[in-house]
């Protein structure tokens, strides 16, 4: 009975703060993430009030959060929106990668955590937030910009690539070895082919099954299909979260629609349990050794990300000042270089430190890039005696006057993805 009264307080506790914590970054326009993971080290052992009872619930919580993230996430595209963007923005997404996983990867190796480590790192360095970026995209009234269509596209790419990384990493977490590795891989092209090819010619008939006008049976049922997906996908070590992404992916029309409005509360309680229970497995005292290579870490990843929203828009025919507010927009890491750091923490334990000191600068830094970047980079050219706004740019501050050129390479998918963050946007 003790235990039970111990496990209902400390989770009493740990919930009423971090509904009070939300409250505060929101009065304050930043990411409730940094406080979270804060409050995960506040919490956890070597901190300040060291929670015990409910550390093994809050476990589970973290499981389920993830997966909530990654189906959430599903549902926000369809099938169509993804191939699309595949066929559109594939050298942008390239690049993105070669630009943002390589300074993570040299990192790991530099530091000696071998090749699993490095592949851990390179994902938390290569995956911007979603999450963060949808709201900074909001408060900045930049929905409707000439951009922003090519940001979310890399955003998109980032997302589907996560179908095939996460099940190689956690291949490589579980020590399979080569073979193994790559019959988990093929596994997982396998299954997102097959995916992504049911969405596209079955999809109605899909969510018609699934469909119902009772919210409490369509909550239970959508619920209930991604956690026995997301168990089945960790048993053949393809990884849940990718299993509840696929089911997202899946489900379309009004089902996603009305899935979205019943599922996402629990992902935001789920997911900001999830953080706290990453602060929790971090020992604060282990962050401030690595805070200069992670300070390095963050200021190269944050000029390749630039580098990388610069050249997506500049494909898409956006002139420069459109051009350097992608770059800036797309800066932010945040909830999957958590995940990321998450699943490989058990295996490789120095990486929870450096991506939690990593993640916080960032999780700062890139709704301030977003804002200021265009306008130093002009200040800079004017300073050296050129107009910033004389390259095609365009005179509106928006990037919508008449030296703009329209997208040559549109992203369809981008209205959809617009309205939804719009409107989900925290």
């Amino acid at each position: 009975m003790h235990d039970t009264t111990a496990l209902l307080v400390e989770l009493g506790s740990v919930i009423l703060g971090l509904g009070l914590i939300g409250r505060f970054a929101g009065r304050i326009g930043l990411s409730p993430i940094p406080l979270y993971l804060l409050a995960g080290l506040a919490f956890g052992e070597g901190g300040l009030l060291p929670l015990g009872a409910s550390e093994e619930f809050t476990a589970v919580g973290a499981e389920i959060g993830v997966i909530l993230l990654l189906l959430l996430l599903g549902l926000e595209y369809s099938a169509s929106e993804l191939v699309t963007s595949l066929k559109t923005q594939y050298p942008s997404g390239a690049v993105d990668f070669v630009l943002n996983a390589t300074p993570g990867a040299v990192a790991a190796l530099l530091l000696g955590w071998g090749p699993v480590g490095a592949v851990a790192l390179a994902g938390v360095t290569w995956i911007s937030s979603s999450g963060v970026i949808a709201k900074v995209l909001t408060d900045l009234g930049r929905l409707g910009n000439r951009e922003t269509p090519v940001i979310l596209g890399v955003l998109v790419i980032e997302d589907l690539s996560m179908a095939v990384y996460l099940p190689l990493l956690t291949a490589m977490l579980a020590g399979v070895g080569l073979a193994g590795g790559s019959i988990a891989l093929l596994i997982a092209l396998g299954t997102v082919g097959f995916v992504l090819y049911l969405a596209l010619r079955h999809g109605r008939l899909i969510s018609r099954a699934v469909s119902s006008d009772n919210p409490e049976m369509l909550l239970l049922v959508v619920l209930g299909l991604t956690v026995l997906v997301a168990g089945v996908a960790q048993e053949l070590q393809v990884s849940a979260a990718v299993g509840a992404f696929l089911v997202g992916i899946a489900l379309s029309g009004e089902v996603a629609e009305g899935a979205r409005k019943l599922l996402t509360p629990l992902r935001d309680l789920f997911a900001a349990v999830f953080f706290v229970f990453f602060g929790l497995s971090t020992n604060p005292a282990e962050i401030p050794p690595v805070l200069l290579p992670a300070a390095l870490l963050a200021i190269t990843t944050v000029l390749t990300k630039i580098a990388t929203g610069w050249y997506a828009a500049r494909r898409a025919g956006i002139g420069s000042r459109g051009r350097w507010r992608a770059g800036g927009t797309l800066v932010a890491r945040g909830e999957f270089s958590i995940v990321i750091a998450g699943l490989a923490v058990a295996t490789e334990p120095r990486i929870g430190p450096i991506a939690t000191a990593y993640v916080l600068i960032l999780v700062i830094v890139g709704p301030l890039t977003a804002r200021w970047t265009q306008p130093v980079v002009a200040r800079i050219q004017a300073w050296r005696g050129r107009d910033g706004s004389s390259s095609g740019s365009g005179s509106g501050s928006n990037g919508k006057g008449s030296g703009e050129l329209p997208a040559t390479r549109p992203v369809p998918a981008a209205p959809a993805v617009q309205e939804e963050f719009a409107s989900s946007a925290d």
